[in-house]
């Protein structure tokens, strides 16, 4: 472990992955053109909105209240767009990311504490991406649960793999993963046959999701799960991976807007996903079982006639496996990059790549261990500590989105692109209603 000596807003670990990418002149080229080569950061940092973590939210919110909670799906990618796009102008105009500029002003105690706080909600992440990476194990190929979360300390070799290869291939692989998910459940939904108009019924949003006290916890999980901290220090971050002249309005437009067209787009996508997880938890097990929160019943369901009928299918099991594995792995990225922007943000301590994801597994690893040894490596426990992992990441959300909000909204910082007040009003409005629904949940649950 080394001291950063370079300067606060100089991303060496970014660097060191081939992070910057020319782009063609503003002046010239088609808008595909120019969205192809802007497209990819938006890939990244979807891929958190579709880890196992969302997988278990949405599947459980689908079996006990069947589309009822698509409402707060396609509200919290709303929130997540318009949080996502407060990133990427800081990381644009400013050129640097949340946690450099946080960390210039504040006091070094306030500088801890946030570092303390956000490595907390990293590993509540990682946990996550442990516990859905086992599972897949375990159902793939008969790994124990124990013997699987112990290889996941070896997936640092996957993400090195992976990052040698460049950004920009790193996120075409991304892409991939993202398109070969969205593809095995639109086959399994298209399967399930579910009911049109319920899902319509389902996207308007009742009172229910309030005074329900399951479906406030699965909310909360399911929006914690949905706008993660991490991908607003990672995408403030990856907003600056395209070369082009900052000095130039008109290509700090461009940036801008692209960026944003690039972020919206896989937002899209990862809403599509999780939509589709939800639907097909609440058509094949809503009539069969009120509490199914559990990916491994998911996997025996999809193949057991006496539950899904004529539906039923080994190759549905095994592709649902599959894609779980494939997320879980490709979190790994994101969250490595993640951790390291934050470090190096706050405590301007820069590690390798390497060894920044081995101090994350190993760290996230001790709890999972400990829980195991303590009431037995059943997937019922595991996938419970998922879901109250997704509702502490919406504990820790209002610390990143109202520095966010104050930050784009100064003028000294952003210059012409500074928050307008309506901008401001519905920032601090958006996270205030998380945190008033966290202060609820928090209630509800003493």
């Amino acid at each position: 472990m080394t001291q950063n000596s370079q300067t606060p807003n100089q991303r060496p670990s970014l660097d060191e992955i081939n992070q910057s990418v020319l782009v063609p002149s503003v002046y010239e080229t088609s808008f595909f053109q120019k969205f192809l080569a802007y497209s990819g950061p938006g890939a990244l940092v979807a891929v958190g909105y579709m880890d196992p973590g969302n997988w278990l939210t949405s599947l459980a919110g689908g079996s006990q209240f069947r589309y009822t909670l698509l409402a707060v799906l396609w509200l919290s990618i709303v929130v997540a767009m318009f949080m996502q796009t407060l990133a990427i102008k800081l990381g644009v105009v400013a050129q640097q990311d949340l946690a450099q500029a946080v960390a210039s002003r504040i006091p070094v105690g306030g500088r801890i504490t946030l570092w303390l706080l956000n490595e907390l909600a990293m590993m509540a992440t990682d946990m996550t991406g442990v516990i859905g990476t086992a599972i897949a194990l375990k159902l793939l190929f008969g790994l124990p649960l124990l013997y699987g979360i112990l290889l996941t300390i070896f997936d640092v070799l996957v993400v090195l793999l992976f990052l040698r290869f460049g950004i920009r291939r790193v996120e075409a692989i991304v892409v991939l993963a993202i398109l070969t998910v969205g593809i095995i459940f639109g086959l399994e939904v298209f399967r399930a046959h579910p009911a049109v108009g319920a899902i319509a019924r389902g996207l308007i949003p009742t009172s229910h999701l309030l005074t329900n006290h399951t479906e406030l916890v699965l909310s909360l999980g399911i929006m914690g799960a949905t706008i993660m901290p991490h991908n607003i220090y990672l995408h403030s971050s990856l907003a600056q991976s395209r070369r082009y002249d900052h000095n130039d309005p008109k290509q700090v437009n461009e940036a801008l807007r692209f960026a944003r067209w690039d972020s919206n787009v896989h937002l899209i996508a990862a809403l599509i996903i999780n939509a589709l997880l939800l639907i097909l938890g609440g058509t094949l097990f809503w009539h069969t079982t009120q509490n199914l929160a559990s990916l491994q019943a998911v996997f025996y369901e999809l193949q057991n006639p006496a539950t899904v009928g004529k539906l039923a299918s080994p190759i549905m099991g095994w592709l649902f496996a599959f894609a779980l594995l494939i997320t879980g792995l490709i979190s790994s990225i994101t969250s490595t990059l993640s951790g390291q922007i934050v470090m190096e943000g706050f405590l301007h301590i820069r590690l390798p790549l390497w060894e920044r994801r081995l101090l994350t597994r190993a760290v996230t690893l001790v709890p999972i261990l400990i829980i195991g040894f303590l009431v037995g490596f059943s997937d019922a426990a595991f996938e419970e500590l998922i879901v109250y992992a997704q509702i502490a990441l919406s504990i820790a959300l209002p610390l990143t989105l109202f520095p966010l909000v104050r930050l784009t909204s100064d003028h000294a910082l952003m210059g012409a692109h500074v928050n307008s007040r309506l901008t401001q009003w519905v920032g601090y409005t958006l996270a205030g209603i998380i945190t008033a629904l966290n202060l609820e949940l928090i209630v509800s649950l003493f």
